[in-house]
């Protein structure tokens, strides 16, 4: 089965750094003046975004050191090169924030049967310069996020600091307005949920990928199929598909070729249709292939 595979426009690296470093120190800032509020006010919601907006600068500290180190060209220890370290980052970060949901749904469930007074004024304003930095910051990483798992990460984050702070503005209007109290824990508790549901479903292509999983825009047994179709072809087993990086797709299969070319083929076809530049072929004569194979992978051991 064929397969599109869109090309596309790099941000220059060097401009790319600097974007990343201006939003870690925006975000930074920021987190001292909401941590700084959270306290003076006594808003658990305020101090909860504030911990989002410092784990989102950290995130981008570690966005920011994977993006270098994955530039680096493969070498005798990293044969396949570096580019795996931000698929590592983006993995520590969406643990550490699903680690911090659960630690914000806690305090907002002790909060919940003894509500403290908070100064809603001090939240709802230094919420609204949140809600602008967390813009400011998504606007930086946009582009970048588009390539990279790693910054797509940062990049989604922020979209959710937004909406939390959003949410922190109207637990603090209705504390001004009818002093009602337990909307700083309910809405903790919302944004616990909200980090939560993103953390956990975002992880998952980044376990994919470290777990050699294949990509999921191509089907294994479609392959194998499409192997099998071209002319000279007349046995393929032992396949093996992976992603080296969240760009880059590996294959390594064993062929039983009848046909002297028809291995050139198959290489022209994988790149062709499937986008797979990093072929391993073991060529395999009919009549001496390998002994009771294995569709797919190999057998256990």
């Amino acid at each position: 089965m064929p397969h599109d595979h869109h090309h596309h426009h790099h941000v220059d690296p060097e401009a790319g750094d600097g974007r990343v470093a201006l939003a870690v120190a925006v975000n930074l800032i920021l987190t001292v003046a909401q941590i700084a509020g959270g306290i003076f006010s006594g808003s658990v919601a305020l101090i909860a975004d504030a911990i989002h907006n410092f784990s989102d600068a950290l995130t981008l500290v570690i966005a920011y050191a994977a993006r270098r180190i994955a530039r680096r060209p493969a070498d005798a220890t990293m044969t396949f090169g570096y580019g795996r370290a931000e698929v590592v980052a983006a993995m520590v970060n969406y643990t550490s924030l699903i680690l911090i949901s659960i630690w914000l749904a806690g305090e907002a469930m002790l909060r919940l049967f003894h509500p403290p007074q908070v100064e809603g004024g001090i939240v709802v304003v230094l919420a609204g310069l949140a809600l602008i930095v967390d813009l400011a910051t998504a606007t930086l990483t946009y582009a970048m996020s588009k390539n990279s798992m790693n910054i797509r990460a940062a990049f989604l984050h922020n979209l959710a600091d937004a909406a939390t702070s959003v949410a922190v503005i109207v637990s603090g209007g209705l504390i001004m307005l009818f002093d009602w109290r337990l909307a700083d824990p309910i809405v903790t508790l919302a944004i616990s949920g909200w980090i939560l549901w993103h953390a956990v479903r975002e992880i998952g292509p980044a376990i994919r990928i470290l777990m050699l999983g294949a990509p999921p825009e191509i089907e294994a047994k479609a392959l194998i199929a499409r192997i099998g179709d071209v002319e000279g072809i007349s046995g393929v087993h032992h396949l093996h598909l992976w992603q080296i990086d969240e760009h880059e797709t590996s294959i390594e299969v064993h062929l039983v070729v009848e046909d002297a070319g028809a291995e050139v083929e198959v290489r022209r076809m994988l790149n062709r249709e499937f986008g797979i530049h990093h072929a391993t072929l073991q060529v395999e004569a009919p009549g001496d292939t390998c002994e009771a194979p294995c569709m797919i992978g190999h057998a256990a051991r």
